[in-house]
């Protein structure tokens, strides 16, 4: 028998696709019934718009939350609200977890306030740590009060940690046994749940005060003889995390180790709670979209935001551009006698700084990665720069020959094909050296490495480059 399959994207593009089109009929039957006129002309316009938004409603009960809220980042505002007002109100808590907090906040904006109760008590201990923080502080009360005393206390232990830690991540579902009972005990144990937690591959072995002692594998558990004890079969060589870990360190730890599940200990050892890779894979995705707009001087931002929200988040580095834009003017103007007597110079210009940007931007790609994933150490800095630099200097010499030669060649002049290579070499090497420090010195001052990197290099190479190119020319051929 043949199975077909279909990969995921392609499913979850296809349901956009599909929701997209329903909304455009909507509005299109809509607007064609709203025109006409007759009798019984509100009647037909309200059962057309019911029968319009119950198919849509349809589509939408028969996708998974996370599916719905990729196509509720993909909507614009006012589809997205109106899709969101279809949606089954059973979905609502898990759906608000998957969007982003752009969109969680315009989706809640939306929402009355018993609306947001409703969805948090439809939330895991462990997830309404994420949720609380971004719902009104009357809200949050209310939504703590419905909580029975432990469950409360998790959440507020949870929610006293940043968001970059792992005590804000915690699950605190999860299957605990003793060491000195056998296998065919902890089986008949676990036959007493309905379900075990998710992503449940070990049981955490503790003492009578929750101590760490080991972990016992569940595949271990099931081939091995049901009179073994547990401490004869467990293994004690456990990786564990404690709630002030950064989230980014231990999703590289999730992905070395091959991990599912980890427990988290405070510093007494004591079993508080755990980590499990769904988690850890979301740490990742939010890491990996943080540093794509970090790299362009943007925090989080909702491709559908209102244009007042994205000018607000956009302009301090635009600003900065202005300023530096204007530093790399001054510095050609300071030229102009020079480029009055030798207009080929105004044509090469953009090729020496453009290549220096794209120099930089290579070097400080690799090293915010490598700061990323904790490579990079203070013994090996002096390495990198003597690589980096050798890199530079070969490229240069090479493409600055080039180019060098094709300018010798398109303005008949030796001298300035010289300046050309010499320009390229050294802006190259300028340009790995900015590539380099800028990540090193913004991490060094707490800021985010990432954080407008490239707005800098740009920058920073643009000025050092028609400086090191109209000075050169400035000596040798005038």
């Amino acid at each position: 028998m043949t199975v077909l399959t279909r990969k995921p994207q392609e499913s979850l593009q296809d349901s956009l696709q599909q929701v997209t089109r329903l909304l455009e009929r909507h509005k299109l039957v809509e607007g064609m019934v709203h025109k006409q006129e007759g009798p019984k002309h509100d009647l037909v316009e309200k059962l057309v718009h019911r029968q319009n938004l119950t198919e849509l409603q349809m589509k939408l009960a028969a996708l998974h939350p996370a599916d719905i809220a990729h196509i509720l980042e993909a909507l614009p505002h006012t589809d997205r609200l109106m899709v969101w007002g279809l949606v089954n109100a059973e979905d609502d808590g898990e759906i608000l977890l998957e969007v982003s907090d752009a969109v969680r906040e315009s989706l809640l904006a939306d929402m009355a306030p018993h609306e947001m109760v409703a969805a948090a008590g439809q939330l895991d201990t462990d997830e309404l740590a994420d949720l609380v923080p971004d719902l009104p502080s009357a809200v949050q009360s209310e939504v703590l009060d419905t909580l029975d005393a432990e469950d409360r206390a998790e959440v507020q232990s949870a929610m006293s940690y940043t968001e970059d830690q792992i005590g804000s991540l915690m699950d605190f579902e999860m299957v605990t046994i003793r060491a000195d009972i056998k296998l065919e005990v902890v089986l008949r144990y676990l036959r007493r749940f309905d379900e075990l937690p998710t992503h449940t591959d070990k049981l955490f072995v503790v003492d009578d005060n929750d101590i760490l002692k080991g972990v016992l594998p569940l595949n271990v558990l099931l081939v091995s003889d049901p009179e073994q004890y547990v401490q004869e079969m467990m293994a004690d060589d456990v990786v564990v995390f404690q709630p002030f870990d950064d989230a980014g360190e231990a999703a590289q730890a999730f992905e070395r180790y091959d991990l599912v599940s980890a427990p988290v200990v405070d510093s007494n050892h004591k079993v508080i709670g755990r980590i499990t890779v769904d988690q850890m894979v979301d740490v990742i995705r939010e890491e990996s979209d943080a540093e794509v707009l970090s790299l362009a001087g943007l925090k989080d931002e909702d491709l559908f935001s209102s244009v007042g929200k994205a000018v607000k988040n956009r302009w301090p580095w635009l600003a900065l551009n202005i300023c530096t834009a204007f530093i790399a003017s001054r510095v050609i103007g300071s030229f102009e006698n020079t480029i009055s007597h030798l207009v080929a110079l105004a044509a090469l210009m953009p090729i020496v700084s453009g290549i220096g940007g794209n120099t930089g931007t290579q070097t400080t790609t690799l090293i915010i990665r490598g700061l990323a994933l904790g490579q990079i150490q203070p013994s090996n800095t002096r390495m990198l720069l003597l690589k980096e630099l050798g890199i530079a200097l070969i490229n240069g010499l090479m493409w600055g020959s080039v180019l060098g030669l094709m300018a010798w060649a398109l303005y008949g002049q030796m001298g300035l094909g010289l300046v050309m290579m010499g320009a390229m070499m050294l802006n190259m090497i300028v340009a790995a050296l900015v590539g380099l420090f800028v990540p090193l010195i913004m991490q060094k001052f707490g800021r985010d490495p990432a954080y407008g990197s490239s707005v800098l290099i740009t920058a920073l190479t643009d000025s050092l480059g028609f400086f090191i190119f109209l000075g050169l020319a400035t000596i040798f051929l005038m």
